[in-house]
Parts: C-alpha cells; structure tokens; sequence
C-alpha cells in the first residue's frame, strides 16, 4: 500500500496534504505519528464518563489533526461532534460520536496497513 492507497482508504486528501507539508516523507512521519496520538481514548474516556468540556476539547483536537493531515472523512465527523459538545451536552452527540468511532478505526486500520507493508 502506498501512502497515497493509504489516504484514499482513510478518506483523505493526499494532493491536499501534499500541497501543504510539500514531502512525501514528512506526510508519511505524521501520518504514523497519528498512531501514537492519545486524543481519541481521551475522546472517548470523557464521552463515557459525560465530562463533555474534556470531550469537546479532545474532539477539538482530533479535528485540528485531521484538518492538518487533510483526513477528510474523520475531519468532518470530528468537527459536528466538535459543534454538538461546544455548549455541553447535546443527544445529536451520540450518534455523532459513533460516527467519529467509526471514521477513527477506517484511518486506524488504513495507517496500520501502510505500516506492515512499508515495515517488510
């Protein structure tokens, strides 16, 4: 998988990215460095544990990431939920959180994919 099959697998915008940091090689050390990121268990932790100021600062967060790696998918679906916690609680978060879950594991997996195949 290249880093660009890897980008259309995580519903992202590899020209975007590319445009931005200019080296394929700088895109693909913070792509990786994604993996390391603790925002989403912190997203997820405070969501469960209805701190929802933790939960918005953590989703925040993964959308400013998402926007700087241009993760398109995961960018969007963080920012709504961003939106719906702004002022605490709103129900639309819930749906919007699963949401969130569902675009993290597609990156998750698609940079984990990458990984193996640049690692052999």
């Amino acid at each position: 998988m290249t880093l660009q099959e890897c980008y259309e697998a995580l519903g992202g915008d590899y020209e975007d990215v590319l445009g931005r940091l200019r080296s394929e090689q700088l895109v693909k050390k913070f792509v990786l460095k994604f993996l390391d990121d603790g925002s989403y268990n912190s997203l997820y932790v405070s969501f469960d544990q209805k701190d929802y100021n933790e939960a918005f600062r953590a989703a925040h967060t993964i959308k400013g990431m998402c926007q700087n790696l241009s993760f398109t998918k995961l960018q969007e679906s963080s920012s709504l939920l961003t939106e719906a916690l702004r002022d605490g609680y709103n129900p639309e978060a819930d749906s919007l959180m699963e949401q969130v879950t569902e675009d993290y594991q597609r990156a998750i997996d698609a940079i984990h994919s990458f990984q193996s195949e640049i690692e052999e």
